[in-house]
């Protein structure tokens, strides 16, 4: 999302358009001001404020800890009021709670502003975006601030209710200075382990949780398409599998923290699947730009991480802000009511991204005002607006439309019945606060131990010629250079305290690859830090290597777009210029994608790092002498050129025959050098054919053939020799990691689940649900194949 300071348009005024007659909306806005409940007789908002607060016996059934969550959201809802009903509807920014209540705000917390938003329009939740946070930025402000919003919120409102305090918090507890920095989505995609990610996630959820906040706005479930896209950085890859792998073990990392100590005990915090759905495949490569696909892709490829993320457990989605096949997503009932409930069971809270059901008015042009936005985004399945700026415009909106009949009553008790109950689920009514004086110590350092191993194992080594690497003790004098050899905000990227990066001025906790090879160096090893391109080439005429450190700048979302995703030309060169001297060149990436290369490729080593964060600095130098081993494999594919996007291995066969009309690349999607070898020796399928619909098991053995331990990725592909619907040359059905001593042998066992198989049957509409088709399946895993048939089913085909 967007930054809090800075508005993305200046906000037209609310004209109620032609398609509510005038004398209609006077009606709806004096029904509206009496506060009373759909449908409800004037009169009607009183007499429940009486009911609500007359003496129960025992108290509120909503108050009861040990009653069911389904009829505490139940009592609630009766005793609230239409308007506090559209308040738990609504997100808020925290800058309009501080200093003169304004956009561009920030400061202290100011009580007129509270009483305005809190008290007076009832709303149900806050959030920090990129760069806004308190005046101090240290773990305990942030947590005396949340901690402040909510009492405000609990002791202020009329029926106490406390509020869902969001943050993006996208790799650790990002906007937190002095927080830990981890590697952002694409290095950890990199290590394709989903383990790691769920112990980063959890790391990140502790942070969150003993600041306050309840809700994490991650894992990202798109898939990387296209590197022209300025938020490439932020997914787990290109692959379908791998990316809803690695974004359930996030959301179950998240949601199974919990542990911040509060007062009254461990405080959870709530996972984000987002963006959902298709947001990553613009059609010109810029951030938000309408995309347009097929039925099918759609289907079988891009929502497949949403979905895996959503079957972990996730207790909200995030919706995409940009429109998708000629329709804004967030006014799309068939994604956000037909596939997400209906088909998946997806039972949390829907919210939509920054200014987005405004946006069907303003910029998409889908509604005539602003109650006919909020109508159609509820409608069709968002619960919860984020409106940072104007809560009261969203609130009087969707009264209007309530009013007007737009919108019917039980969908907003809906709405706001998911919201309540994921704050009974998270136990904020019983547990609303955290120990502000706690959140320092569990927060300032915590996780660096594994902030720097998940580092090192994103660390994907493409290029070793000569064994130049790891670096051994012949190795006496090592350059480095680079204009990022000594930049922390670099290895963090964007989405690192501030919005688009680390702020001038400000610095994180972490280690730069100059300070980290200089500590990693043994003793007798001289490191010589070259900041310009003359020193770096007269040191390396008698260097027995030079350490060149490249990639781009950081930004975050159309910040980041890249129409030419290419190393810059001054970098280029001088790599370029080190490789005239003859000495051995070590080239190390900090980007958030594959760059071209151009001159500075074909250097003796290449390593991409990707964005790995505070500890990146120790994390390449692990593995440039060798500490730890170059385990990564690559998330995504590595361009030859400049201009093939979108650009995936899974693209279909054609008969196309042009130079680099193909999946033309330089290092293929799983490409990765070790310091040891690896050999599948055998894959043996547990059954020559299986019914159409049915899961496939399969071992395979493998072999550390090196002189080193090692962990060994572990892809299996399918393909299929002929089928109904083009299918790539392969498709990832499987993978894991394995462990291995040198000169070691395991057998592996692997289930391919039916899902995995399944595609859209029919014509070039794409209609019906997935299902395995019957007929031959070839499976690879390394240079082994195993074919199996899958028998046709009493449908000719099962679903999965």
């Amino acid at each position: 999302m967007p930054p809090l300071p800075r508005r993305r348009h200046p906000l037209p005024a609310l004209v109620p358009g032609p398609v509510i007659a005038l004398a209609a909306v006077a009606v709806c806005l004096a029904a509206a001001l009496s506060g009373a409940p759909a449908g409800a007789p004037a009169g009607a908002a009183q007499a429940g404020a009486a009911e609500a607060g007359a003496a129960e016996a025992g108290g509120p059934r909503y108050r009861d800890a040990r009653a069911p969550v389904d009829e505490r959201v139940a009592d609630l809802l009766r005793r609230m009021t239409l308007d506090e009903k559209i308040g738990q509807m609504t997100q808020i920014a925290v800058v309009k709670l501080q200093g003169d209540c304004g956009e561009t705000g920030g400061g202290e917390l100011n009580e007129r502003c509270l009483a305005a938003v809190l008290r007076d329009r009832a709303v149900g939740s806050v959030l920090s975006g990129g760069g806004s946070g308190p005046p101090v930025n240290t773990p305990r402000d942030w947590a005396r601030m949340v901690d402040a919003v909510q009492r405000y919120a609990v002791e202020h409102s009329r029926l106490g209710v406390p509020v869902l305090y969001g943050v993006d918090a996208v790799h650790g507890h990002n906007n937190v200075l002095g927080a830990t920095v981890l590697p952002h989505q694409i290095g950890l995609a990199a290590t394709w382990d989903p383990e790691l990610v769920r112990a980063c996630a959890e790391a990140t959820a502790r942070a969150v949780a003993a600041t306050g906040a309840d809700w994490a706005f991650a894992p990202v479930a798109d898939l990387a398409r296209d590197r022209r896209w300025g938020r490439y950085y932020e997914t787990f890859g290109e692959d379908p599998l791998l990316a809803g792998a690695l974004a359930a073990a996030a959301v179950r990392g998240t949601e199974s923290a919990g542990g911040a100590g509060g007062a009254g005990g461990a405080k959870n915090v709530a996972a984000t699947v987002k963006h959902f759905a298709g947001y990553s495949e613009p059609s010109n490569g810029h951030d938000r730009v309408p995309a347009d696909v097929s039925a099918r892709y759609l289907q079988d490829t891009l929502l497949a991480p949403y979905r895996a993320a959503v079957e972990a457990g996730a207790k909200t989605v995030m919706v995409n802000s940009g429109a998708l096949n000629g329709v804004p997503v967030t006014a799309s009932r068939h994604l956000l009511t037909t596939v997400l409930r209906e088909r998946w069971g997806f039972t949390g809270v829907t919210v939509s991204d920054w200014q987005d059901v405004r946006a069907l008015w303003t910029t998409y042009k889908v509604a005539a005002d602003y109650p006919h936005a909020a109508a159609l985004a509820v409608n069709a399945g968002v619960d919860m607006a984020m409106e940072p700026y104007e809560a009261g415009e969203f609130a009087d909106a969707l009264r209007t439309a309530v009013r007007a009949g737009l919108v019917p009553g039980r969908r907003i008790d809906e709405a706001a019945g998911r919201v309540l109950r994921l704050k009974f689920t998270l136990g904020l009514f019983e547990r609303p606060y955290v120990d502000a004086e706690r959140a320092n110590t569990e927060v300032l350092g915590a996780g660096r131990a594994l902030a720097r191993r998940a580092a090192a194992a994103s660390q994907v080594l493409l290029r070793n010629d000569k064994g130049v690497l790891p670096f051994g003790p012949s190795v006496k004098k090592i350059v480095v250079t680079g204009p990022h050899a000594d930049d922390l905000a670099a290895q963090a990227g964007g989405w690192t305290v501030g919005w688009q990066g680390l702020p001038d001025g400000v610095r994180i906790p972490g280690t730069t690859v100059l300070e980290g090879i200089r500590q990693a160096a043994p003793k007798g090893t001289r490191v010589v830090h070259a900041p310009t391109p003359a020193d770096a080439v007269a040191g390396a005429r008698d260097a027995d290597a030079t350490v060149v450190v490249v990639g781009e700048r950081p930004g975050a979302e159309g910040g980041a777009d890249s129409p030419r995703p290419e190393l810059p030309a001054d970098q280029r060169e001088l790599v370029r210029s080190l490789k005239e001297t003859g000495r051995p060149v070590v080239v190390v990436v900090l980007a958030g994608r594959p760059l071209v290369l151009g001159d500075a490729d074909g250097t003796e080593g290449l390593l991409m790092s990707w964005l790995p964060g505070g500890e990146g600095g120790h994390a390449v130098a692990d593995v440039l002498f060798g500490a730890v081993g170059p385990d990564g494999r690559l998330p995504v594919s590595w361009p030859r050129r400049t201009g093939n996007e979108p650009l995936y291995y899974q693209q279909l066969p054609g008969t196309n025959a042009g130079a680099e009309s193909g999946h033309d690349v330089a290092y293929d999607f799983g490409d990765g050098l070790s310091y040891t070898a690896y050999r599948v020796e055998s894959l043996a399928l547990d059954v020559p054919s299986v019914p159409a619909g049915g899961d496939v098991g399969m071992t395979v053995r493998v072999r550390d053939t090196g002189p080193r331990d090692g962990e060994m990725v572990l892809p299996v592909y399918v393909s299929r020799p002929v089928g109904d619907v083009l299918s790539p040359p392969r498709r990832l059905v499987a993978f894991t990691k394995v462990r291995l001593k040198a000169g070691e042998t395991r057998t592996v066992r692997l289930t391919v689940p039916s899902k995995a198989l399944a595609v859209t049957p029919g014509d070039i509409d794409g209609a019906g649900p997935p299902r395995v088709e019957p007929g031959p399946y070839v499976f690879r895993a390394g240079a082994r194949t195993a074919a199996l048939e899958m028998t046709r089913g009493p449908g000719e085909g099962a679903r999965p």
